[in-house]
């Protein structure tokens, strides 16, 4: 075993430890959710002390065994975590309004960056306790079986994700155009509402392409890596290798990304491709 395989799993391994002490302390909040304390961030983001409890025990454990390390999240402010050595992103409840809501669909999204690349990520269904993870060359798994995208090839029989922009609402126009444009040549679009497991199910085939306009690093860390491991490519809306950080994201098995990519492209705006590449930076 090399060093950096060994490290990656230790990193691995630190993630999946994390999310599984997130995920508890989630579930046993879910039982009652009319007794939670939640507030208005901004039109239709909210945050929970759930939320931030969660992302507290994550941390406790991260930096109990990576001392040096920083982490950047929703609601954690770090310092120039893109130039730490080794950086945790961490979203500790995604899907926090189908969770407010009972709604069954949410999960714990971890990813550990060594020198600004992906190295491992875990996205944990809370609700199924379905695990997803990955290493940087060691391919993507869930509950411990390999995983693999999809080989469909066929717009008219994919099954394509999505995510509104509900918080950046001067997106929907261009979106709507997008979303009219892939409905026609598609089997179906899906929006659950949490982009970690939307990446999730591309890597393991349920969802053969997904995109979405405006996501945050803690979004989306944890899945590119997923779908990269398991043969998939995500990328901005330029067809640039999505980095860990503010802005758009089109993912899928790579026939059905060349075809996403090309389809959300021909109705876009010009010059609205851009992913911001300091994951620090402010949404835009």
């Amino acid at each position: 075993m090399t060093a950096a395989i060994k490290a990656h799993r230790e990193l691995l391994a630190t993630a999946v430890t994390a999310a599984v002490a997130a995920s508890e302390l989630i579930r046993g909040r879910a039982a009652d959710i009319s007794r939670l304390d939640w507030r208005v961030k901004s039109q239709a983001d909210f945050v929970s002390d759930v939320d931030i409890a969660a992302e507290e025990a994550i941390r406790d454990i991260v930096l109990l065994r990576h001392p040096g390390a920083a982490l950047l999240g929703e609601e954690l402010s770090p310092a120039q975590a893109s130039d730490a050595a080794l950086a945790f992103v961490v979203d500790p409840l995604d899907g926090t309004t189908n969770f407010l809501h009972g709604y069954p669909w949410y999960a714990v999204s971890i990813a550990a960056l060594a020198d600004g690349v992906l190295a491992a990520g875990v996205v944990l269904n809370v609700p199924s306790g379905e695990l997803f993870t990955a290493t940087a060359g060691g391919g993507a798994r869930r509950s411990g079986t390999p995983i693999a995208v999809s080989a469909i090839a066929d717009p008219t029989r994919a099954l394509v994700g999505t995510g509104f922009p509900f918080k950046h609402l001067d997106l929907l126009d261009r979106y709507q155009r997008q979303f009219a444009a892939v409905i026609r040549g598609t089997a179906g679009i899906r929006r659950a509402g949490a982009a970690a497991l939307d990446l999730a199910d591309v890597a393991c085939g349920r969802f053969d392409a997904f995109w979405e306009l405006h996501l945050a690093p803690w979004d989306v860390a944890a899945g590119i890596l997923l779908v990269r491991e398991a043969g998939g490519l995500a990328t901005d809306l330029r067809g640039a290798e999505a980095p860990v950080g503010h802005g758009a994201v089109v993912a899928g098995n790579p026939a059905m990304h060349a075809w996403l990519l090309r389809t959300v492209g021909d109705h876009s705006d010009a010059g609205d491709g851009g992913t911001a590449t300091d994951p620090t930076a402010a949404p835009r």
